[in-house]
């Protein structure tokens, strides 16, 4: 590897760092402006989504720019390649977390109504962790907690699919709710697109560490 192109490449792996740290953040914001009822947060999240777009741009560039001037090879092509999808994963997130800031508005100025237990518990923690575990595993190249993301997954869509049985059956009792209740499953709905996102992330990683496409494949039931 030519010593232009290491500087390079750790240059391009400096910002999409950056900008995972960034996406992070605001998935994190929104989560607390919905469980804490901040509208007043919610402003900082759209900023901060449009600089993200911003920035995704950027990266973008950046990665092309680097394949036309180098024409890397091997591993550093698939640290490349990684980086343009996980970049464009990145903005999407921060797309969905810019959703759920929308409906916090909403939510705000409505009656209060109840989260289901496991909405509150395992679908938040579990997107969190598994935001921030992806991001981790693209630093440290631990192909370990990649695969542990992509197991976690499988719990954020059962929650997902339990929000709809619950809410479902809040509406039919209390027509008052309805609304309040559709914002909610929405809210589901994009968290639940985080955790794929997540999940994408990681397989990723793993490409970009032994060359193995996981995507589309149901054989990782477990941590190995």
């Amino acid at each position: 590897m030519s010593l232009h192109l290491e500087r390079d490449l750790e240059l391009l792996k400096k910002n999409i760092v950056q900008l995972g740290a960034r996406v992070e953040a605001v998935v994190n914001r929104a989560i607390r402006a919905l469980l804490d009822r901040r509208a007043d947060l919610v402003e900082g999240i759209f900023i901060e989504e449009r600089l993200i777009n911003q920035k995704e741009v950027q990266i973008e560039a950046q990665c092309l720019s680097l394949i036309a001037l180098h024409q890397p090879v091997a591993v550093d092509l698939r640290l490349i390649v990684a980086v343009i999808k996980i970049n464009n994963d990145l903005e999407r997130m921060a797309d969905f977390a810019n959703n759920i800031a929308n409906r916090v508005l909403f939510l705000s100025q409505s009656p209060p109504i109840d989260f289901p237990s496991s909405f509150t518990g395992s679908m938040l923690k579990n997107t969190r962790a598994m935001v921030h575990d992806s991001l981790q595993s693209f630093v440290t190249l631990d192909a370990l907690l990649a695969r542990k993301v992509i197991v976690m997954d499988q719990v954020v869509d059962e929650v997902n699919r339990q929000m709809y049985v619950d809410l479902q059956a809040l509406m039919k009792v209390d027509a008052a709710s309805v609304e309040s209740a559709v914002s909610l499953l929405s809210i589901s709905r994009y968290l639940e697109r985080i955790a794929d996102l997540s999940t994408n992330i990681a397989e990723h990683v793993l490409f970009m560490i032994d060359g193995d496409v996981v995507r589309h494949q149901s054989a990782i039931t477990s941590v190995q």
